[in-house]
């Protein structure tokens, strides 16, 4: 079964397992989140829904259910087989066995990490690992196995968090000590923005420009809102609201891995609530997207490099997959916002699934905000599904909702693509037309001087 036709199911029973956790009926829950998990095992929010359930079943209780040890014999020894083979799929499932006895079992959460690196679901790994150092915060090869995937990430300063673990562990590693400078260094340059900017302050986020300037050192009250949020948390860790300001005052000062971590824990008091659970998706979003700027900056640095370039690829397709994700249960949740589906059509039109997207911005062109957009992305799906007439019609439909005063390229965009397309059907008089009222706002468009010059000599 493809990953397409894995979603919609997936989808599904991730949503019967919300409203079975709305009752409390968590055995329900925790069915329809595994499920939902093995048919999208790269899916982090299928896997923290899980977690969530799980355990609220044992009341967070720590340690999971009665002789947790004996029960999950059976699941240690799949485990053990499935690492020694590099069955990761067969390692991932088997942890997630034992986790639903002991949720909080050190090895079986580091086990779904290690299958979930080993896949390339780095987000997945990444929250398993944590999981698993939230009961052994000291372990060594946990820490290491975390500090590679942040890493790759371009989390700098999270990465260097594992090794200082580890040197406070073992003061004596080299490997930790050199490692931890240079994190630190690459953090500096790529997080704080300095590669091709005229000055540091002009790149960097507020609360960096204030650290490197003496500023946020034992503010007082009143004097420094996130302080103060932070001190509030402090004296009531489990309120939700206060988390949630806390999370927001971050997110404004993009300390985005701050506010992700303010709003893990809004959610887990709340009790699992949606609403904050899509706050945290769009956090974790802007965080992916990150990674993929450090990327294709580091990139830009060195553009021989293959791997940097392979990277580049990985990282985005991963952020794609996870916005497809995130925009399909959400259209899902709310099936009369047409600008949620706009967006995830535009995500469909990036993995060039033209039909999916058709659907989705039929009924997006509905919505004032993005009609004239969703017209010609019509367009270009329909030519690109090699059905030219109602391709011509969407784009000439788009011509009264568009102009280039407001939306400059989209404009271009529309004639010089109803340009081309009237190349195809052999219409050059209008596909002179077109291509004229391109150059008539931008000379230099792309090759529409080349084409028109073209229609006009034959």
């Amino acid at each position: 079964m493809s990953s397409g036709d894995t979603q919609k199911p997936a989808a599904d029973c991730w949503r019967r397992g919300n409203e079975a956790v709305q009752k409390e009926n968590w055995d329900y829950a925790i069915q329809m989140y595994l499920t939902a998990v093995k048919l999208r095992p790269e899916n982090l929010t299928y896997r923290q829904s899980l977690r969530f359930a799980e355990y609220k079943k044992f009341n967070n209780n720590g340690t999971g259910a009665a002789m947790a040890g004996m029960r999950t014999m059976g699941a240690k020894t799949k485990t053990k087989k499935s690492r020694m083979t590099k069955d990761w799929a067969g390692l991932d499932m088997a942890a997630e066995e034992g986790l639903q006895v002991n949720p909080w079992d050190v090895a079986f959460n580091q086990d779904v990490g290690d299958a979930a690196k080993a896949r390339e679901f780095p987000e997945v790994a990444i929250f398993s690992y944590e999981e698993a150092l939230k009961k052994d915060l000291g372990n060594k090869e946990i820490n290491k196995s975390l500090a590679e995937v942040l890493e790759e990430r371009g989390e700098y300063k999270r990465a260097a968090d594992c090794w200082r673990r580890i040197l406070k562990l073992e003061p004596t590693n080299g490997e930790a000590r050199s490692k931890i400078t240079a994190l630190d260094t690459k953090g500096v340059m790529d997080r704080g923005g300095y590669e091709g900017a005229e000055s540091t302050t002009g790149v960097m986020a507020p609360h960096e420009v204030a650290k490197r300037m003496g500023g946020n050192k034992a503010a007082g009250p009143g004097q420094d809102p996130i302080a103060d949020m932070e001190r509030a948390v402090r004296k009531d860790p489990g309120n939700k609201d206060n988390l949630l300001k806390l999370a927001d005052l971050y997110r404004r000062e993009a300390r985005l891995e701050d506010a992700e971590a303010s709003l893990q824990k809004a959610l887990e008091a709340s009790g699992g609530n949606i609403n904050i659970r899509e706050v945290l998706e769009d956090v974790q979003l802007e965080l992916m997207a990150k990674t993929v700027t450090v990327a294709k900056e580091q990139f830009r640095a060195a553009p021989t490099d293959e791997v940097r370039k392979q990277r580049v690829v990985a990282l985005a397709a991963e952020l794609l997959n996870r916005e497809v994700e995130v925009f399909s249960a959400r259209t899902d949740r709310y099936p009369q916002d047409m600008r949620l589906k706009f967006e995830l059509a535009t995500r469909f039109m990036k993995q060039q699934k033209w039909q999916a997207a058709i659907p989705l911005l039929q009924q997006s062109r509905s919505d004032p905000r993005v009609k004239g957009e969703s017209l010609v992305n019509l367009g270009k799906c329909f030519a690109y599904d090699k059905k030219a007439q109602l391709a011509r019609r969407q784009f000439e439909a788009a011509i009264p909702e568009i102009n280039h005063e407001n939306q400059p390229d989209l404009f271009k965009d529309l004639f010089y693509s109803l340009g081309r397309l009237c190349e195809e059907l052999q219409d050059k008089q209008s596909a002179e037309e077109y291509y004229q009222k391109v150059l008539e706002v931008d000379y230099t468009y792309r090759d529409a001087v080349k084409r028109l010059d073209s229609l006009q000599g034959a």
